[in-house]
């Protein structure tokens, strides 16, 4: 497997944001959003076992794991590294474009999955991977503008999203403020949660490995 880092910090979004996190971040994507904030995963790593990934998780003082990258599932043994996550006792997420095939992914694992306003140059078409959902999964829009959350609430609402997972809005930095984006959330009236980077907030926008 292809790994650019792993290190131990605090889960910065979505519903568990604030707690202890170990985090493994896989080498490659094969999309190119506008706002990508780590492309420095898009290329390069270091090839590491399962075997070897999971005694250096193992020394780490968590069981909440996020799986993410760069895309996770460009790399062919993330379900089988999954399992064997489970298997130990961790809590495992996993952070994708949704671009790709999670159905190898055992049932038990946490879902975050992008849908991609058009903002991001990559804006999602084919919507059949949200059919899916569980209630335990999470679906995230990173809007870059009022057009692009207003695309995102007619998503929403025309695949039916609300109480089917937990629903995730997080304003571009730079972009959008997270005031503008609270203001448009209230004044949808959609049942979703404003999910801010706290990791940015804490150690500021460009530190990695935190």
């Amino acid at each position: 497997m292809r790994l650019t880092e792993l290190f131990y910090s605090i889960q910065g979004e979505g519903t568990r944001a604030g707690l202890p996190c170990a985090f493994v971040r896989f080498t490659g994507c094969d999309l190119r959003c506008t706002w990508c904030d780590t492309a420095y995963a898009f290329h390069g790593g270091v090839e590491r076992s399962r075997a070897e990934l999971l005694a250096e998780l193992e020394r780490l003082p968590t069981r909440l794991v996020c799986l993410t990258g760069g895309e996770p599932l460009l790399q062919p043994e993330l379900p089988e590294l999954c399992r064997d996550l489970l298997a130990r006792g961790w809590e495992v997420t996993v952070e994708t474009h949704g671009q790709r095939p999670t159905g190898a992914l055992p049932p038990e694992v946490v879902r975050i999955l992008d849908v991609k306003p058009p903002g991001s140059g990559e804006e999602t078409r084919d919507f059949a991977y949200l059919a899916g959902l569980r209630p335990h999964d999470e679906v995230k829009f990173v809007v870059a503008s009022e057009a692009d959350f207003r695309w995102s609430a007619e998503v929403v609402r025309r695949h039916r999203l609300e109480g089917r997972a937990a629903l995730l809005f997080s304003p571009v930095a730079g972009q959008v403020s997270a005031r503008a984006l609270t203001e448009w959330l209230l004044a949808s009236g959609l049942r979703a949660r404003l999910s801010l980077q706290l990791h940015k907030v804490i150690w500021g926008p460009e530190a990695r490995g935190v």
